[in-house]
């Protein structure tokens, strides 16, 4: 069951409030579905502000309990760029008092600017919301609204699944396609029509086509930087809809044992199992036959293997329906109980 009804978002000026905008602080939100790469776009863009000087704060706010992409940002951790986090495994109201709490504490910390990576599945308008109530809204300026998709995006996804691509584009000041050097023209056109239907699903009346960012991630100039830096966000309105119950699983498998080789030949298997459920996306870490620490991602697409300096035996299954035996059968070990 869904609620409709029409949303849209307040612009949040910084000097409304009393405070000069040049005092305030940049908050930047990085948005996008599930394994589209949101956390290795703020790794780059992360590491082009600290090279501009910048002190930062970086906010995880996870869907699950365990926070992979936490790990995988530990990298980017300094004396000017500190890392927080919000897990998840709690409900809605809880999860709005955490994150409006933990922005309280960063912005007592003189940071230039916040970047906030929430979940694959995260409702935006919890983003704006908060930043519109004391005392957030005199310490904060919303500086940029940026939404990840992945150019490789399957053809169909579920009815929340394709609410959530719309709503998170609404308010972007820019796309960026992920993986784009490695689709082709016309899975961009395809996937560049997906995400507007999308849009028009949820009675948003704004398009996309030549304004998405299509380039290769790894030759970003530090021009394309500051266009992203300076893109800002987007006032638009649309029908929200409330979606009744968790639409989405997340399933933790600690302390495997798994070899990383056989970690990626599994996801690979339980991605294209049915009977495991609607999987999105596989993360996690395990030791390679090595014994150094290799980082998995996978989603329907392809998995991906990559060195990392540490990690923590941690395997984590998100998608719907997901079928818990099944997919520790793939995983080819017991359980704990």
């Amino acid at each position: 069951m869904t609620a409709l009804l029409s949303y849209k978002h307040r612009n949040i000026k910084g000097t409304d409030y009393g405070l000069s905008g040049e005092n305030m602080i940049k908050i930047d939100l990085i948005t996008g579905f599930l394994g589209s790469g949101k956390t290795t776009f703020i790794k780059k863009y992360a590491s082009y502000l600290l090279k501009k000087g910048m002190n930062i704060g970086i906010l995880e706010n996870d869907f699950g309990a365990v926070n992979v992409d936490m790990m995988l940002l530990k990298e980017l951790e300094r004396e000017n760029c500190e890392l927080e986090m919000i897990a998840g495994g709690c409900d809605r109201e809880t999860h709005r008092r955490r994150f409006k709490t933990k922005l309280i504490a960063m912005g007592m910390c003189g940071y230039d600017r916040v970047i906030v990576e929430p979940s694959g599945i995260f409702d935006v308008d919890e983003f704006f919301d908060a930043l519109y109530e004391e005392p957030l809204d005199r310490w904060y300026e919303i500086g940029n609204v940026i939404t990840i998709v992945d150019a490789g995006l399957e053809e169909t996804l579920s009815a929340h699944g394709e609410y959530l691509l719309g709503s998170e584009a609404a308010s972007a000041g820019c796309v960026v396609f992920s993986r784009a050097w490695e689709a082709s023209a016309e899975k961009i056109r395809e996937t560049t029509a997906h995400l507007n239907q999308a849009m028009e699903a949820i009675q948003c009346g704004r398009r996309f086509g030549e304004d998405i960012f299509c380039k290769d991630w790894e030759s970003l100039s530090d021009k394309d930087y500051e266009m992203l830096l300076n893109c800002g966000y987007r006032t638009e309105t649309y029908e929200k809809q409330h979606f009744d119950g968790q639409a989405f699983q997340s399933l933790y498998f600690m302390n495997t044992g798994i070899c990383a080789e056989n970690l990626k030949e599994a996801a690979e298997r339980i991605m294209s199992d049915t009977d495991c459920g609607s999987v999105f996306r596989i993360k996690g870490f395990a030791g390679n036959t090595e014994g150094s620490w290799m980082e998995l991602n996978a989603v329907r697409e392809k998995a991906d293997l990559c060195p990392i300096d540490a990690g923590q035996e941690v395997i984590i299954v998100i998608g719907e329906n997901l079928v818990k035996e099944k997919i520790e059968s793939q995983l080819n070990f017991l359980p704990d109980n």
